[in-house]
């Protein structure tokens, strides 16, 4: 009962549910998942704890950069519901809109402006 309620409350948040809807196009950073949401670096860092703790995102450390991707499933109700989610909000407007300006963030870009 404990990991199902850990995986329904990471996904009650809005941002939680949007940052997973990008992190299926790619592996991000933190900066890029700033950029893509429009939400400060610590914000996304909790939201990426939450997640990581009920088993729906992994990270790998990669130079400098910390990559943050999609778990496998480590728990079968994350696993139903990743899978179930890729399908999901597929046609709202502001996924649509998040997930169009993903092709134009990079982490490169981001870091020159730092």
């Amino acid at each position: 009962m404990k990991q199902f309620i850990k995986v329904m409350k990471a996904l009650s948040d809005p941002n939680r549910v949007k940052l997973l809807k990008i992190l299926q196009q790619k592996e991000l950073c933190v900066c890029e998942i700033q950029a893509a949401l429009g939400i400060a670096q610590p914000t996304v860092s909790k939201h990426l704890k939450i997640l990581e703790h009920a088993g729906l995102v992994n990270r790998r450390k990669e130079g400098l950069w910390v990559n943050y991707y999609l778990a496998d499933g480590t728990s079968p109700y994350a696993a139903t519901l990743m899978g179930n989610l890729r399908y999901w909000l597929s046609d709202d407007t502001e996924v649509r809109a998040i997930v169009k300006k993903l092709s134009e963030i990079t982490r490169e870009k981001i870091c020159k402006k730092s």
